[in-house]
């Protein structure tokens, strides 16, 4: 007997998606994670612009990661031309990166994942039983604008980081209040760790995955270097940035406005889970004693703790923010200015870190400083064939049960995904 599981639109998560799988008798015949969010065509819409525009105008792909593709695109525009931002500026880039990680893991955890565990079906409907995580979701939520706010201008599409540095730099007024937030928001992260070490475990999409992530070279991060390792038992293997085309071959597919990725034929998962996996022998303290408390140890197998893993991450990024901010305030800032800007032909690749993953930006610019070439491949495109092969694993092992629909929805929202950062296609005969 022929049936379909279908999720037309997929809640509590950013954009808009949803899933159908098809199973003859108990065998799933096919999986279709749908993206049908209109299309961007970022690329197309970059070229012919001047270096100035293009971080501005890339931060527009997604309010929620907008730190994350502003800072990648200054990344890769730097490259291009040759610039090297001082050690001060790629410091403050890292503090501004932890905040967007820490507002988007809060948000993640807390509003939209939770309810799935609590059995509820929206942040607001928990709020009678369960108002204090409610609450520590968005103070810590806060805590992340913050420091976007600071660092950006603003906490949303910031203004404040250009190429070479910062247009204004913090002032000690400023990072005292940082210090002060960051303090405070400790006691919620200890908090939130023993809340969701009370949580059931969630085993049913187990599998082997292959896992990348951008190799963090002293500190566990998501803005510093230009090296991708990719992890597919028993196999580990270490990219530059310029030769990211070998790791995310990316195709179009017929049911979805984004690509797919896979590496040598096989999906692979970015994120929280596979930062663990690459980087997590570089966590100390406070993050350790969190992925003990959650029962956290690799090798990891189940989708589902990525959402533990961002936790950890959150606890990590706000010791990390911490430490930074004391540096900060213990040594002063250098009264940097932006460097003159030469704009000259060539090409120019970042890697970062993006909440939800592996983030690549590559530009070909000429000799006026004008893109003549851009490509965007983000983290939710990358997961979305390895999503699918998640949903066919929940089903096959449920055997087709009845509560199918709860499930795939749970292994969706656990890898988090920003569908509005991964529409860079309108049809099969139609590549951005």
């Amino acid at each position: 007997m022929k049936r379909t599981i279908e999720v037309n639109h997929l809640a509590r998560v950013e954009g808009h998606g949803g899933i159908v799988v098809e199973l003859d008798g108990n065998e799933v015949s096919d999986v279709q994670f749908k993206i049908f969010e209109g299309a961007r065509l970022i690329e197309r819409l970059l070229r012919g612009r001047s270096y100035g525009d293009v971080a501005q105008i890339v931060s527009r792909i997604c309010a929620i990661c907008s730190v994350a593709h502003s800072l990648t695109s200054l990344k890769a525009t730097e490259a291009a031309f040759g610039i090297r931002p001082s050690a001060q500026t790629q410091g403050l880039r890292d503090l501004m990166y932890r905040g967007e990680s820490i507002e988007s893991h809060a948000l993640h955890l807390f509003l939209l994942a939770l309810p799935d565990y609590l059995g509820y079906p929206s942040a607001a409907a928990m709020v009678e039983k369960h108002g204090d995580a409610v609450a520590i979701g968005l103070r810590l939520k806060k805590l992340g604008n913050a420091i976007q706010e600071t660092l950006g201008g603003r906490a949303i599409h910031p203004v404040n980081a250009v190429l070479g540095g910062f247009g204004a730099l913090p002032t000690t007024r400023q990072l005292v209040a940082l210090k002060d937030a960051l303090e405070r928001e400790r006691e919620d992260c200890d908090r939130m760790i023993e809340l969701l070490a009370g949580l059931p475990q969630e085993p049913f999409a187990d599998a082997d995955i292959a896992f990348a992530a951008l190799r963090s070279s002293a500190w566990y991060g998501y803005y510093h270097g230009d090296l991708i390792d990719m992890l597919a038992a028993p196999t580990r293997q270490t990219f530059a940035a310029a030769d990211y085309r070998a790791v995310a071959t990316e195709e179009v597919v017929g049911h979805s406005h984004a690509k797919h990725s896979r590496f040598e034929g096989r999906p692979f998962m970015v994120g929280a889970l596979a930062r663990l996996a690459i980087n997590g022998d570089l966590l100390r303290g406070r993050a350790v004693e969190a992925m003990q408390q959650l029962e956290l140890a690799a090798p990891f197998r189940n989708p589902m703790d990525n959402n533990k893993a961002q936790a950890v991450e959150l606890v990590n990024d706000v010791e990390a923010a911490l430490a930074t901010v004391d540096e900060l305030l213990h040594a002063g800032l250098a009264d940097e200015e932006p460097p003159s800007i030469r704009p000259r032909e060539g090409t120019g690749t970042a890697i970062t870190e993006a909440p939800r993953g592996l983030l690549i930006h590559s530009y070909t610019y000429d000799a006026g400083g004008h893109i003549v070439r851009a490509d965007v491949i983000t983290p939710t495109a990358i997961n979305a064939a390895s999503m699918e092969d998640h949903f066919r694993h929940a089903v096959a092992r449920s055997k087709g049960g009845d509560d199918m629909a709860r499930m795939l929805e749970m292994i969706a929202r656990a890898y988090d995904p920003c569908i509005s950062c991964s529409v860079h296609v309108v049809r099969k005969d139609h590549v951005a």
